[in-house]
């Protein structure tokens, strides 16, 4: 019989509803479940969950973001194309796609790496 190493486990974390920073945010309001005020627990990814509402045009150069809608419809655009969304509907968002969000639903986000401030770019002016 072979011995099973176990790692070091790292810190763990358990959140619960109203624990959380709520905040306005470029696609709506967030809870801010797992984000840059927990580094020191040097999570894999951030998490939020964003009720959409008026979700402004973006890109992230570093960060790819991964959509999950909880509740609601509406549809995610990704670079000028409208994706109709319900329910456990998932999107996966790669850096350098500008995205936003139509309809009021309220969507788990999840980035890796966390979203920092300086990569966080509005998409540029149409012109016709």
């Amino acid at each position: 019989m072979t011995e099973q190493t176990r790692l070091p486990a790292g810190p763990v974390l358990v959140r619960h509803p109203g624990e959380t920073p709520r905040e306005r945010s470029a696609c709506g309001w967030r809870d801010r479940l797992i984000s840059h005020e927990d580094a020191a627990l040097n999570p894999a990814a951030w998490a939020h969950a964003v009720d959409i509402d008026g979700a402004k045009p973006h890109f992230h150069r570093r960060s790819t973001e991964l959509y999950y809608v909880l509740d609601g419809t509406g549809a995610v655009v990704l670079d000028g194309v409208e994706h109709p969304v319900r329910p456990g509907s998932l999107v996966h968002i790669p850096p350098g796609v500008i995205h936003s969000a139509r309809g009021r639903m309220r969507v788990l986000v999840v980035g890796v790496p966390d979203i920092a401030e300086d990569d966080y770019f509005p998409a540029p002016e149409r012109t016709s």
